[in-house]
């Protein structure tokens, strides 16, 4: 059993200092990533990849970036300086996702659900290629506006997380539309933690934001639950007190423009109709979350091919406590970490 060690960064003071803070601490770790292969985007296509043929792709998201988020494009810059990074491969640890591009043949990429009946609750698992298990950091992060927990993997400014006025933001990858230069949603997630009051604040911000690509976004509150669909510039709202979602698009409309592969299809059908069937645990029942999340189909095992998705890591967000419950890696085979803004 691989148990990982993960590290958690405290960061606070204006912008450049919190990306000061996060590459000095990561400095090794984050340059031996992309050493390997270029951040291992190498290994996941068929041809070598390097930063300068990336450098046009990434200076057209980093122009969106800076003109809609102008504080966490000065953090991305904060953590190449304190890392000792080009500054593009800064940037390109926030857009691998963006850079690789569609790959419709997945076998998992996440599987979410949220229920606020009782006490609130979102858990997910975290599905992803490039072996990233070793590159799982927990941010504590002192915003403009809120503190929040982060979930990050490989300098990404944000993943998923729960901020202090009760709001817990998680996310699916669903395949559709056109993918531009423009904001990614890890990025986007990192900014409604960063600002959001209320969930209707969540949402509205997702909707202004724009997008690099299309993702769902499950989102938490203390008595309320939503998923936002991004397809384009387009969004789509669905509500209710229990919510689950993998990776095909859930409203009518976007359904048929979704570019999932039918075999990837059949994998995310199956495992939102499991967590269906099973029912989502009570907030308080950790160990029916952890069961839930830890055997497949929800858990995608590890196959041995780095190009193919598995689980890397598990939470539990408690947006009534400020708490993530994380299991870093196979949540089968690793002991959880508890973490909490209070």
């Amino acid at each position: 059993m691989r148990v990982n060690s993960v590290p958690l960064l405290e960061l606070s003071g204006p912008p450049r200092a919190r990306g000061l803070t996060h590459g000095r601490a990561l400095a090794g770790r984050l340059r031996g990533f992309l050493d390997d292969s270029l951040a291992r985007l190498g290994h996941l296509g068929d041809r070598p990849v390097d930063l300068d043929s990336l450098r046009p792709d990434i200076a057209a998201h980093r122009e969106v970036v800076t003109r809609a988020l102008p504080d966490l494009a000065e953090e991305i810059d904060g953590l190449a300086a304190g890392a000792g990074v080009d500054r593009d491969a800064a940037w390109l640890l926030q857009l691998r996702r963006e850079l690789l591009g569609y790959s419709r043949v997945t076998a998992g990429d996440c599987t979410t659900y949220a229920s606020v009946l009782g006490e609130p609750v979102l858990a997910q698992t975290v599905d992803l290629n490039g072996n990233l298990d070793d590159q799982i950091a927990v941010l504590a992060v002192s915003g403009p506006r809120h503190r929040s927990l982060v979930l990050s993997f490989a300098g990404l400014l944000g993943y998923l997380g729960v901020n202090d006025a009760g709001i817990a933001v998680g996310i699916n990858l669903v395949l559709g539309g056109e993918w531009e230069p423009g904001v990614p949603p890890y990025l986007a997630i990192r900014h409604v933690l960063d600002t959001a009051d209320t969930v209707d604040q969540a949402v509205e911000t997702l909707r202004e934001l724009p997008l690099a690509s299309s993702r769902s976004f499950m989102i938490c509150g203390a008595d309320r639950t939503v998923c936002v669909e991004a397809l384009g510039s387009q969004r789509s709202v669905l509500e209710g007190d229990e919510l689950a979602h993998t990776n095909h698009f859930l409203d009518a409309g976007f359904a048929e423009r979704d570019e999932i592969n039918i075999f990837a299809k059949n994998s995310s059908r199956r495992r939102l109709e499991t967590v269906r069937e099973a029912g989502i645990p009570k907030a308080s029942d950790t160990a029916g979350h952890h069961r839930l999340l830890s055997t497949p189909p929800i858990l995608v095992p590890d196959n041995g091919d780095i190009r193919r998705e598995r689980t890397v890591a598990a939470v539990i967000l408690r947006p009534d406590l400020g708490e993530m419950r994380l299991w870093p890696g196979d949540p089968s085979a690793v002991p959880e970490q508890v973490h909490c803004l209070r």
